[in-house]
């Protein structure tokens, strides 16, 4: 186990040359202020560094907020008095002290979408947890398809892509007319359920004609899961706990 000041106490540090990044990026971008003491719980439990993304993400900020919502990044957790946008601890489960034998059974969750997307972290065994891609790389979950989709690329690099503009292009097909308003009306523990649903052939036809409601997160994800099931797709395994 490698102790906490290991970890924050390193020679060139991610999140300068990060924040220049977050900075010049091409979407809204709000970075919320951090929950300290969860951050270091997030850093010991992971091992990793300040010196990688994910650790500067997780020391730095409670979380990444863009498109006025539409996509969170979790970090070391934000304070409930700017939203309660919850850390990658609490997202993924970590125990409450460091547990070196514990590891995310599927891949870490480092994000998600309103439509109930989620962003995740391969770890060391993809194709175990029905991920594809390899050990390392992001994976996401498309409520459209209901099915995991390799992103071939790896953390740091998947965040610099959020910021690049790529987003409108990626969620092609997926926004309608208002969907900036709908999404920053949200709470961090709030989601968009669309009904026909997005994979439905109505929906991927005319996603304006649908209609849609704030609901908890935890019921978009879990209404995408139970229906992948029924549906004889994968079982999508674990979406974070939100």
């Amino acid at each position: 186990m490698r102790e906490l000041n290991e970890l924050v106490n390193v020679d060139d540090p991610a999140w300068p040359p990060l924040q220049e990044v977050l900075a010049a990026g091409a979407v809204p971008l709000k970075v919320l202020p951090v929950d300290h003491d969860e951050a270091r719980r997030c850093l010991v439990q992971l091992q990793v560094t300040a010196r990688s993304v994910l650790g500067a993400v997780a020391l730095n900020c409670g979380g990444l907020v863009l498109d006025d919502g539409w996509v969170r990044v979790f970090g070391g957790g934000a304070s409930h008095g700017d939203g309660g946008l919850p850390s990658l601890a609490q997202v993924n489960g970590f125990p409450a002290t460091f547990d070196p034998a514990w590891q995310p059974a599927s891949g870490l969750v480092v994000g998600q979408d309103v439509l109930g997307g989620v962003f995740a972290l391969n770890g060391h065994d993809p194709a175990a947890a029905g991920r594809p891609g390899v050990p390392g790389q992001m994976t996401y979950f498309a409520p459209d398809t209901l099915e995991w989709e390799a992103m071939e690329m790896g953390h740091s690099t998947w965040i610099s892509w959020l910021v690049s503009g790529r987003l409108e292009k990626f969620y092609e097909g997926l926004r309608w007319p208002g969907w900036r308003e709908e999404a920053a009306a949200l709470t961090f523990s709030q989601g968009i359920t669309v009904f026909p649903f997005l994979w439905s052939k109505e929906a991927q036809a005319d996603i304006a004609a649908t209609s849609r409601r704030a609901v908890p997160m935890r019921e978009v994800l879990g209404v995408a899961a139970d229906f992948a099931r029924q549906m004889g797709l994968a079982d999508p395994g674990f979406l974070g706990e939100v």
